[in-house]
């Protein structure tokens, strides 16, 4: 295992039931708040759309908030999804952060659309189009961040020379063969779609291609982490997560729901069909004291091989989702203090 692995957080601003988008936004705040002062490396929004019991879908805008009320941490996307957006303009509004909170944006990005597929063709009438154009819009979008954007008659103001941070974020072989090509930092989505991120890093890592922006493979594995003073604790609050996934599997649109007393009797009531989507979606999920946590994350990292780790959590209390980001932190420390000894 390398030595001081980072950890970060994936936050979706999940809409609680007897909530609402505004009382969300100030859980985010202090969540970001609570992260920047306890050392985590990256708070990083995702783009969503059509989902009403997300508050994330102006991805940029809440990007700048957190960023306005936080001081050290870098603030993100993971990601934005680059097929509904113009890289022109993306380019300008990150461009622009970069510029008001200097070496503390990244800019992860992705092919899916975040959303629907009708709701994808309201966003943008080209999205398969643009889908299918990736590659090229990501190098469009570098060329807009270079210094040498400024000879060309298409111009990015004020984002040229900043140089924010690509990442390429993926669920799938495909994520990884481009990011290798362009010798960008990779990210993948375990929290949701772990099935194929082991294979897609070694084929990441064996046709790493160095590029100016990186000399060597850098990976970032998101994954699933709830933590208490106990297991059963921890459990519990982890039954919030697996009913996400089932209101997913079986398109149920509800806000995250409260906990229940047991996982087992959940999982047992699903269908056979939904619990096999439950298990796949959630196969990178830990969930339980530091100790236990300790020992099941580091096995992780290691044959993971991961350089950095990122943390979905969708525990439906304020507090408890608190409590666990403490935990896990400690959690780190304490595995990068064991590897440094």
């Amino acid at each position: 295992m390398k030595p001081n692995i980072p950890i970060s957080i994936l936050e979706l601003a999940l809409i609680t039931q007897d909530s609402d988008a505004s009382k969300t936004l100030e859980k985010t705040k202090e969540i970001a708040q609570l992260a920047d002062s306890l050392g985590y490396k990256r708070f990083w929004l995702a783009e969503h759309h059509n989902m009403a019991h997300v508050a994330s879908s102006a991805t940029v805008v809440l990007i700048g908030y957190v960023a306005s009320q936080t001081q050290n941490i870098r603030v993100g996307s993971g990601g934005i999804m680059l097929p509904n957006h113009s890289p022109l303009i993306v380019a300008e509004q990150f461009g622009t952060l970069a510029i008001i909170y200097p070496n503390r944006i990244d800019l992860g990005l992705g092919r899916a659309p975040g959303t629907d597929t009708q709701t994808a063709q309201a966003i943008r009438k080209d999205f398969i189009e643009q889908s299918q154009l990736f590659p090229q819009n990501v190098s469009e979008l570098q060329h807009y961040f270079s210094v040498e954007n400024t000879k060309s008659k298409v111009r990015a103001f004020p984002a040229e020379g900043t140089n924010v941070p690509i990442w390429i974020l993926g669920s799938s072989m495909d994520s990884a063969v481009l990011a290798a090509a362009k010798g960008l930092p990779y990210a993948f989505a375990g929290h949701f779609a772990p099935r194929q991120m082991l294979q897609a890093f070694e084929y990441y890592r064996d046709h790493f291609q160095a590029s100016e922006f990186l000399d060597h493979p850098k990976t970032m594995a998101c994954i699933n982490a709830i933590a208490a003073e106990t297991d059963a604790e921890a459990e519990k609050l982890s039954t919030s997560l697996y009913q996400m996934f089932q209101n997913l599997v079986q398109n149920n649109r509800k806000p995250l729901q409260p906990p229940v007393d047991s996982l087992s009797d959940l999982m047992n009531g699903m269908s056979e069909e939904a619990r096999f989507h439950v298990n796949q979606m959630t196969a990178c999920s830990f969930v339980g004291s530091k100790a236990t946590l300790a020992v099941e994350i580091k096995k992780f990292i290691e044959y993971s091989r991961v350089d950095e780790l990122m943390i979905s959590s969708a525990i439906f209390d304020h507090n408890d989702k608190m409590k666990s980001l403490r935990i896990i932190k400690e959690v780190m420390d304490t595995i990068n203090a064991d590897e440094l000894q």
